[in-house]
């Protein structure tokens, strides 16, 4: 068996009171190093430990002592330090073989056996510093055991009162998180009882009962009352009353506590955060606005076209509304604008439009499209909420293939918007100022714009036509029959004039106006035959031989065609090719920030010497303010002025006209238009209050105007509410209602559907670009003359212009059917086209 022991160093000392050739005495120098040792180990230890090591300390004490007066003895009979010195290099040998065995055990078997060497290294050390210490017979205040200072009283009233206190609170805070922990905790309270109760059976009963008829038994009276009463003796009623007693108190919290879960599941279902929505090829629309309502009427018809056509995938299109305000509010709003949509199913959704994980319970990853309205008016934080409902968007996986509508206030922002990668976003810019101006400049324009978006009539349309690659632009142009070619999309862009003898690219799409028709996209008409399984119809020969022979037919056209002067290719002012604008007046009644965004417009449109006048009961300061927040630079064209005051007062309004008539000379002929737009205070509130203001307003200027016999050319009002400009411009004919917010709302919808279409309508809407006009048929035709619109389209052509439609007797068509029939137009009738600049002639001829 191995020994294990521990060799501390040893010093020479003399005895004071020997000579010099008296015996030397060896003194270990850590004697009290090892005490230490001790000391802080014992810290160290268990509890279990600790009472062992005392037992043992009263053992080494005695044993120590005996050693010490056998070693003096020995010591003083021998004193030769030769015999110590070879004990210590004995003892040193033993430690060194031990430690190194203990390096070569393995490390499983090592942790075990470095306890058993820690304790017998500690009884060795002692023992041997007792054994060689001259004090050791002296008692060591170090080795004693430290006296455990245990306070056992019984805690004071307040201490207890706090804790339980402190284990209710703890209970109402799980219970507030989690209902079913009380359910819990019932469960637990009853088969408690159940088990003292038959428990205490077993014991009354003796061995007349096995234990387990009587938990059955405590079980009964504690489920059944009328149990205890078969009991028969009086401990036993006792024990049976009590657990009947604990039975009607269970049961009792047991219900209530499940009608409580229950309701919070209702309450969690109904607010809808926490639901999971099990849809796909659902459409998601975030936010709440006043446009709501338009877009889901559009959802609604294009919904109901795509099943007469058989594309739809499902009856009812299922709408997802998400929204940070109550989930009541938002059902009473969706039941308010979908109960006459039959074709599309609103659910609603209570959230945070700014977190990843409420678009994870919607199954965004899995809609349809996603729609993101604003809800706030000022500009600023339009954008930041948009920018970050789409960051939220961004770390959900399968995103890049689910395009991502979003209306911002700015062009800056699309930009922003389009920059964040793993997204396919459309940024929608709000240009409802800009689409107010074009509309009450030109009288109807609105009507176009509502019938180019009603997917029941002609709209935008995008298709690819790979079998058609290699054919030029004016082949396509002039072949198909049944619908307006527009222009082409290419690379993400879209061109409104190209070239004639531009080649069609098998990735190129066709821009054309005509009706929807689901999966078949419009065919090259041929005059000659053709059979519905010809495959030469998809032949390249084929289309060019029956291109020239409608090349053919119009060539008799090419005498008038002369007759029509060609635009410049060169970019001219929106007015014209060379002229400035038109010099006009317009008064503006109402104020709100957005007017800013309409005075730079009608400043991109008029000619020098207009004037903008604004009348308002909004203070200067404010306008100001808000010309200043939106970095208005300095107008070119337009001079505005501002007036204070009610538009909605007789006396004010109409001293503010006689003067802006008087401003001008008689001589001077200067048209002039009233537009009334929804004042910001109107805006508080219902919006219905706006629309009665706004036409209360055109009412009165129409009257006022009329009464002192000032000419008007044109009466616009800014109306949410079609129903009621519908009604207006019934009673008065000559007014002109523009729900711009509708207009917006249908663009919108129409690029949730197409997001290719929103480079369309961008140029379109926006000033810089392409937009539709109506122009005066004489600017295409002589008096006497009878065109087609085939030929009318080919005059537009060479001025740069893209012929739509007409309006003839204050009817409009868009993209006329048969086009080489003679349309019997007037030279009071229009031509609708697009066009870059709304020159009213042309300046260079051919």
């Amino acid at each position: 068996m191995l020994q294990l022991y521990s060799l501390r160093p040893l010093i020479p000392t003399r005895n004071s009171g020997s000579s010099l050739s008296s015996s030397k005495r060896w003194t270990p120098i850590s004697t009290f190093h090892a005490d230490i040792m001790l000391i802080n180990y014992k810290e160290k230890r268990k509890m279990s430990s600790r009472r062992t090591w005392r037992t043992m300390d009263s053992t080494v004490k005695i044993s120590t002592s005996r050693r010490v007066n056998s070693n003096l003895s020995n010591m003083d009979s021998k004193s030769s330090p030769q015999r110590v010195q070879d004990s210590g290099a004995k003892l040193l040998m033993a430690s060194l073989l031990s430690y190194y065995i203990v390096r070569l055990m393995p490390v499983n078997f090592k942790k075990t056996a470095l306890e058993v060497v820690r304790e017998s290294f500690c009884y060795a050390v002692r023992t041997f510093g007792a054994s060689n210490s001259p004090f050791a017979c002296i008692s060591n205040s170090l080795n004693k055991a430290p006296t455990l200072q245990l306070d056992i009283s019984w805690p004071s009233f307040q201490v207890s009162r706090w804790n339980f206190a402190r284990l209710a609170y703890l209970f109402n805070i799980q219970l507030e998180r989690n209902v079913a922990t009380f359910f819990i905790v019932l469960l637990a309270a009853c088969f408690s009882f159940v088990i003292i109760g038959g428990f205490l059976f077993f014991k009354l009963r003796g061995s007349t009962q096995s234990l387990e008829d009587c938990y059955w038994e405590a079980w009964a009276c504690l489920c059944s009352s009328s149990t205890h009463l078969k009991q028969r003796t009086r401990v036993e009623r006792v024990i049976g009353f009590v657990l009947a007693i604990w039975g009607i108190l269970f049961y009792s919290r047991l219900l209530s506590t499940m009608t409580e879960q229950f309701r919070n599941n209702m309450h969690k279902i109904r607010e809808g955060a926490q639901m999971q929505i099990m849809e796909s090829d659902h459409i998601i629309i975030c936010g709440v606005n006043n446009r709501l309502g338009f877009i889901l009427k559009q959802l609604n018809k294009y919904h109901e076209f795509a099943i007469r056509l058989g594309t739809a995938t499902s009856r009812r299109q299922k709408v997802l509304l998400l929204s940070d305000i109550p989930r009541k509010q938002m059902d009473r709003m969706a039941d308010n604008m979908a109960k006459d949509l039959s074709h599309i199913d609103v659910l609603t959704k209570s959230c945070s439009l700014s977190l990843t994980k409420s678009f994870e319970r919607a199954a965004a990853s899995d809609a349809r499209a996603i729609i993101i309205l604003p809800t706030k008016d000022d500009r600023y934080e339009v954008d930041s909420d948009a920018f970050l409902s789409v960051l939220a968007l961004q770390p959900l996986h399968l995103m890049a293939t689910v395009p991502t509508i979003v209306e911002v206030s700015s062009s800056n922002t699309c930009e922003l918007l389009k920059s964040i990668a793993g997204l396919k976003v459309a940024a929608v810019e709000n240009v409802t100022s800009k689409l107010f101006v074009q509309c009450s400049r030109q009288k109807g324009l609105i009507k176009i714009y509502k019938h180019l978006l009603n997917y029941r009539k002609n709209v935008f349309n995008l298709c690819k036509f790979p079998h058609l690659a290699g054919l030029n632009y004016r082949q396509l142009r002039r072949g198909f029959q049944e619908a307006v070619v527009c222009g082409l999309y290419r690379d993400g862009r879209i061109y409104f004039h190209p070239n004639d003898e531009e080649v069609l690219e098998e990735t190129d799409k066709v821009l054309f106006i005509a009706q929807v028709h689901g999966k078949k996209n419009p065919q090259l008409s041929y005059p000659h035959e053709v059979k519905d399984k010809d495959i030469s119809i998809n032949n390249v020969q084929t289309l060019e031989k029956n291109s020239e022979f409608l090349n053919r037919a119009l060539d008799f056209s090419r005498e008038r065609l002369e007759n029509i002067v060609k635009r410049p290719k060169r970019s001219g002012s929106k007015a014209s090719d060379t002229t400035l604008g038109p010099k006009e007046c317009i008064l503006v009644l109402g104020w709100r920030p957005a007017v800013v965004e309409m005075i730079q417009e009608y400043d991109n449109y008029l000619g020098p010497g207009s004037v903008l006048e604004i009348l308002s009961d909004v203070p200067l300061d404010e306008r100001y303010k808000a010309c200043k927040l939106a970095g208005q630079g300095k107008l070119k064209n337009i001079r505005v002025s501002h007036r204070v005051g009610k538009p909605m007062d007789y006396s004010t309004l109409e001293h503010t006209i006689i003067n802006i008539r008087k401003s001008f000379k008689k001589d001077e002929d200067v048209p002039f238009s009233v537009a009334v737009i929804s004042d910001k205070e109107w805006q508080v509130g219902d919006l219905s209050r706006a629309d009665k203001n706004s036409a209360y307003s055109l009412l009165l200027a129409e009257s006022i105007c009329a009464k002192n016999g000032v000419k008007v050319q044109n009466l616009v009002a800014e109306i949410i509410d079609s129903k009621l400009g519908k009604q207006i411009t019934r009673i008065r004919p000559s007014l002109t209602y523009i729900a711009t917010e509708e207009v917006m709302s249908l663009v919108t919808a129409q690029v949730a559907e197409n997001i290719e279409l929103n480079e369309v309508w961008k140029d379109i809407l926006n000033a810089e670009g392409d937009e539709i006009y109506v122009k005066d048929i004489d600017l295409y035709m002589k008096e006497g003359e009878n065109p087609s619109f085939n030929e009318l389209t080919e005059r537009a052509y060479l001025r740069r212009e893209v012929a739509i439609g007409y309006v003839k007797s204050n009817k409009k068509v868009i993209n006329p059917v048969p086009k080489s029939e003679p349309l019997g137009l007037e030279l009071n009738d229009s031509l609708i086209v697009i066009s870059e600049l709304e020159g009213e002639q042309p300046v260079v001829m051919v």
